[in-house]
């Protein structure tokens, strides 16, 4: 049974505002995934990953600051915060997908990804004190168990010099 997994940046500085919030209104929350900015989902199979060639791709990249600004809203309903700088983000999504074209970003459904902390699959409104500082110090693999349940497998540094 294939395996499902994908590529986080976790922002543990984010729960304390809208960790609650996201139990209640973000599937993904309630099923064990962290507060996060999605670098690529889906990503390979657990069985047939490679995690030396992640881990090699990831050490090219530094750590970076940033901070989530703002409150945004998808068309579809979507709540989330937006990180400020998005380059980096950006940047680690394009190296993984240039690395393993066959999984491109939210499986291709978007021209351009957005780095975004989703807060909430449905509209609400949210009043949250921003900015929130973070750092993203590594890339977090996380993998789905039959349950359904995510964790996180694997934790990559970042970490050119």
């Amino acid at each position: 049974m294939p395996r499902r997994t994908a590529l986080i940046v976790e922002v543990p500085e984010a729960e304390p505002a809208v960790g609650a919030i996201r139990w209640e209104r973000d599937w993904s929350a309630a099923r064990g995934v962290p507060a996060h900015v999605t670098i690529l989902f889906p990503f390979v199979d657990g069985d047939a990953l490679d995690e030396s060639a992640v881990e090699a791709l990831l050490a090219l990249f530094r750590p970076f600051d940033f901070v989530l600004d703002r409150v945004e809203r998808f068309e579809d309903g979507h709540v989330w915060l937006h990180p400020e700088p998005s380059a980096p983000f950006l940047d680690l999504t394009a190296a993984v997908a240039q690395r393993w074209p066959e999984y491109p970003p939210y499986e291709g459904a978007f021209d351009e990804p957005i780095p975004h902390l989703t807060v909430s699959d449905t509209p609400i409104d949210l009043n949250v004190a921003l900015p929130i500082a973070a750092r993203a110090e590594h890339v977090t693999l996380i993998e789905e168990a039959p349950d359904g349940r995510w964790a996180a497998r694997r934790r990559f540094a970042l970490s050119a010099e």
